[in-house]
């Protein structure tokens, strides 16, 4: 199958880089190349691309989309939350402006055997980095009940979190889950009959907390805004595209604390922590799809685009 998404917030996130033709970009979450390609296209001789990403056929197809601007573009296959040090094998102290689409990726969606979708059934495998052992089976058939609780509550935001873990461990006593259909059946039996019908489809926010478990999705975030921003040269900006509320609560947040990252009481005349704002949040609101956009592609509805620039003290 070929390696294919749909870049979305695309022109809103090309606007939102303010692109020099002799910048230093870094496409965190490379994908297919869509946005990587928008940057290329805006570069010239001395512009330099840096893309990151951790499954090896979205580098294999971004590779081959960007070959007619291969002496600009280094792609490196690692996590983002890695940037600084490859930026740093790469020999290049700060960017320009560094772009995250944290989306799945309609291939990743759409390809069975990668096991992300509760629409088809396929092994229950969910890592974007196939060389990492932890994967959705083993999530799902050795993690306790409470666990599986915690991970379904708070990944998911799943009502039913509690019921549906409790099924997969009695499920899993019988034999072992090892498909998506299996778990998905699981799931469906989990939540009351006139709940089904609502919310879109029931094995969705289990899927999502399964995977974001696997992935250290939420995690590896949290750890990575602050490198990011401080990765960023005088005026620099990060685009950070996120697809749902725990990912973006985590990107406000961060964005607020490092313009006003003041920790003293309300009260103090002046402040005397010494802790030094890093730029400015550019979105005080998110930037959406437009309406064109989400009727054209569907998995954009949920998409939220925040900027923040780097100072230029």
């Amino acid at each position: 199958m070929t390696f294919e998404h749909k870049s979305v917030l695309l022109r809103e996130t090309i606007d939102g880089l303010r692109i020099r033709p002799d910048g230093v970009y870094v496409d965190g979450t490379l994908g297919g190349g869509g946005h990587a390609l928008e940057v290329a296209k805006r570069l010239g001789e001395g512009g330099r691309l840096i893309g990151i990403d951790q499954d090896q056929d979205a580098i294999d197809a971004a590779i081959l989309r960007l070959r007619d601007y291969k002496e600009k573009v280094t792609v490196v296959k690692s996590n983002y939350e890695n940037m600084k040090s490859v930026l740093e094998d790469l020999g290049v102290t700060g960017a320009d402006g560094i772009c995250l689409d944290l989306g799945v990726s309609s291939y990743q969606l759409d390809t069975k055997e990668r096991g992300f979708t509760y629409r088809e059934d396929g092994p229950l495998d969910m890592r974007m980095d196939r060389d990492r052992d932890l994967d959705a089976a083993f999530v799902v058939n050795h993690y306790e009940e409470s666990q599986l609780y915690r991970v379904i509550r708070d990944y998911g935001e799943e009502r039913f979190a509690k019921n549906i873990a409790r099924h997969i461990v009695k499920a899993r006593q019988e034999k072992p889950i090892t498909t998506t259909g299996e778990l998905t059946e699981i799931i469906r039996a989990s939540i009351p009959m006139k709940m089904r019908a609502t919310g879109g489809h029931p094995a969705k926010r289990t899927f999502q907390a399964i995977r974001i478990e696997v992935n250290r999705e939420l995690e590896v975030l949290e750890r990575s805004i602050d490198a990011m921003t401080e990765l960023l040269n005088p005026g620099g900006r990060l685009c950070v595209i996120t697809f749902h509320s725990l990912e973006d609560r985590i990107v406000k947040n961060k964005f607020r604390e490092s313009e006003n990252p003041c920790i003293c009481p309300k009260d103090f005349p002046v402040c005397v922590c010494g802790r030094k704002s890093r730029g400015r949040v550019v979105t005080r609101k998110p930037i959406l799809p437009s309406r064109e956009e989400q009727e054209e592609n569907t998995r954009s509805k949920s998409a939220k685009l925040r900027v923040f620039e780097r100072g230029r003290d």
